[in-house]
Formats: structure tokens, sequence, C-alpha cells
């Protein structure tokens, strides 16, 4: 079955290159260390904090979960944006379903792979164009740009767009995630040049 393509309103912008940014047809690999290699057999996906019950999936588990897929383009902080991408995977609204969600969880802590984290309010993490992604153009996303699965979250920076994601944990009050907690912005906002805290 197909799955279904949601647009994200900023494909619509008569000018879709935030203040600051320059386009790119490639792709550039940009992280902090080296990329994982994740092993998708030991694998899992735990989702916690402010939820009724806490849940924890396998990958086959997790990649049999309903799958949509979003265009959207992509502008990260250091300056370049690629317009145009076709992600593939699982919406963020699906994890909402999957746990009964506490009504004073207002913010969200994205786990990756060593330790990584990144922090989003809960109104930005269930956007209808943010999903927990496992291809990109038609193709399984490759290790250096975050395999098995990467969050992506398209209108925000792509820092936001956490690499070989293992969990999600729902919180009450803002943390910051480890770009936020060595001077990027809190929220990312491109069209508003939210780059650094200070």
């Amino acid at each position: 079955m197909e799955a279904d393509i949601i647009k994200s309103p900023d494909t619509a912008r008569k000018n879709r290159v935030p203040p600051g940014q320059k386009l790119t047809e490639k792709w550039p690999v940009l992280h902090y260390g080296t990329a994982h290699k994740i092993d998708v057999a030991g694998w899992t996906f735990k989702i916690f904090g402010l939820v009724e019950k806490e849940r924890t999936l396998t990958w086959d588990e997790f990649r049999a979960l309903p799958h949509v897929k979003v265009f959207s383009d992509i502008h990260c902080v250091t300056t370049w944006s690629k317009l145009d991408n076709l992600w593939e995977g699982v919406s963020t609204g699906v994890i909402r379903d999957l746990v009964s969600i506490k009504p004073e969880a207002r913010y969200v802590m994205v786990h990756g792979a060593g330790g990584f984290t990144t922090n989003l309010s809960a109104d930005d993490f269930f956007q209808p164009d943010v999903l927990l992604a496992l291809k990109h153009d038609g193709r399984d996303i490759l290790p250096e740009h975050g395999a098995p699965v990467r969050l992506v979250v398209p209108r925000l920076y792509f820092w936001k767009s956490a690499k070989w994601v293992t969990g999600i944990e729902f919180m009450a009050e803002e943390r910051p995630g480890f770009w936020e907690s060595n001077g990027y912005h809190l929220r990312g906002d491109p069209w508003k040049e939210e780059r650094y805290s200070r």
C-alpha cells in the first residue's frame, strides 16, 4: 500500500530559502564524533517519561508501524539548504497513539545513539510533517545520515532532526539537549535565524 504524502508547508513558500542560507544539491554529512553503524537486530526504540505506560519496540515492531511520506526542505544551521526531499517513515502522531501521554507533557527529548539528545516542544514534535524517517528519496537512510531511524523536523534547523534515534522522552519542563547545551538556540526556527542562544 502506498504511503500518504504530506507536503511540509514551507515548500509552498514563494521563496523557500530562509535568510542567510545557500542552496546545495548535495547532502553534506555533519555530526559530532563518528557516524554510528547500528545493528538493527539489537536496536530498540523506547517511549518513556510522562506517559501512562512506557513502551519499547524492536526494529521489526517499529518498521511495521504505519508509514507516511513527507515532502520537505532541509535547512542546516551551518547555512546550507537542500530542497525537494522525500522522506518515508513513521509519523510522530503514530507514536502519540501508541502510548497515553500525560497532559503535563509539553516538551520532548529525542534520544540517539552515543548519548545524543535534542529538545523540542510537544507542539513542534507533533506537527503533521514531522516523522521518524527510514527512507530518503526512496532509499534506506545511510548510516552517516542517521540510519536506521532519523527524526525529521522540516520547519526547524536540521540539527533538531536527530540521527540514530533510540527513544522519545516526554517531559513537563524544557531541558536543553546536546547542541542546545553548547550554545545552539532552544527552538531553531530558520525563518527567524534562531541559530544560537547568545
